[in-house]
């Protein structure tokens, strides 16, 4: 057997040098640039997308069309029970789409931390018999939730039109806005929780009643200005304000439920804070901080996750 093979290259011919593989660094197939990383890896986050969309309506003979069914059951339970029965809705113009302009991101905030939270349970297999970024799982449950999240804004632009919508810049960018506060929030408590409910499975307690309390928390259900006449106090007013779902909520609010209403009303001196744009920037920088953080912690914890998982 020959140990040369002529070619270009005045070392080319040496096999030799062409197979010497010293120099070069051994890279951990796992290692990890935390969230940039899975975007590295989009072809693995494609495929992991797209098998829980499948599994999600695996048998079923309505696919996608329960995307738009659930949210909207729920809309109507929700419009029934307060608007109707209760009367929040009483003297307040579109009471309906203030409610589902709320709903809308609420909905995508609790099903994405909550599915994150279990993303590494469920690939129990996948974490510990490959070596891929572990931040995977969480992420492709958020994406997934936000393609749940499509059919819902369908539903809220159209009864928006229907209501004669007068959509302005100021109020388009408010809910992009309050959109990436939630995607942002989400993805930091999926990702902490993820890796949280591996290590103590007590976390699964704590997100189910976080979920449960989250829809009454904010102003949906009932008006911002009914916040400030029950909380006069300067003090109680601002820890209610410190949940950054409610300036989220706001925000969309401000987006579409405001624009369908009739101007003359002035609802926007009444029913959002008067710094509601630069609280926005405020919580939306809180938010990538709380990122950072939960980023922070479950790369302390992703080396223990395959061994903890059980």
């Amino acid at each position: 057997m020959t140990d040369t093979v002529k070619g270009p290259g005045p070392d080319y011919d040496n096999v030799g040098v062409r197979h010497d593989l010293e120099h070069m660094p051994l890279i951990d197939p796992a290692a990890s640039a935390g969230l940039l990383e899975v975007f590295r890896r989009r072809y693995l986050l494609r495929l992991l997308v797209s098998r829980e969309i499948k599994a999600r309506y695996l048998g079923s003979r309505f696919g996608l069309l329960w995307s738009y069914i659930n949210p909207l059951v729920r809309f109507l339970t929700f419009f029934f029970v307060f608007g109707m029965i209760a009367g929040r809705g009483a003297g307040m113009q579109n009471f309906a789409i203030h409610l589902f302009s709320g709903m809308v991101i609420i909905n995508f905030f609790t099903e994405s931390y909550s599915s994150g939270m279990r993303s590494i349970i469920a690939n129990k297999s996948l974490v510990q018999k490959m070596s891929i970024p572990k931040e995977l799982f969480p992420v492709a449950s958020m994406l997934v939730s936000l393609y749940h999240t499509g059919p819902q804004l369908v539903i809220l632009v159209g009864a928006c039109f229907i209501a004669g919508w007068h959509p302005d810049m100021l109020g388009f960018a408010a809910a992009v806005m309050g959109f990436l506060i939630i995607l942002i929030l989400a993805t930091a408590m999926a990702l902490l929780f993820s890796a949280l409910n591996v290590m103590f499975r007590d976390f699964g307690r704590l997100v189910q009643n976080i979920t449960q309390v989250v829809p009454f928390s904010v102003p949906m259900m009932y008006p911002y200005e009914l916040v400030v006449d029950r909380f006069p106090n300067e003090l109680a007013h601002s820890i209610y304000m410190a949940n950054p779902a409610v300036e989220a909520v706001l925000l969309m609010q401000r987006g579409f439920w405001v624009t369908t209403t009739d101007p003359e009303l002035d609802l926007l001196s009444r029913s959002f804070p008067s710094d509601l744009i630069s609280r926005g920037f405020v919580v939306l920088g809180f938010c990538l901080a709380f990122l950072v953080f939960a980023q922070w912690t479950f790369n302390k914890l992703e080396r223990r996750l395959p061994e903890m998982i059980g």
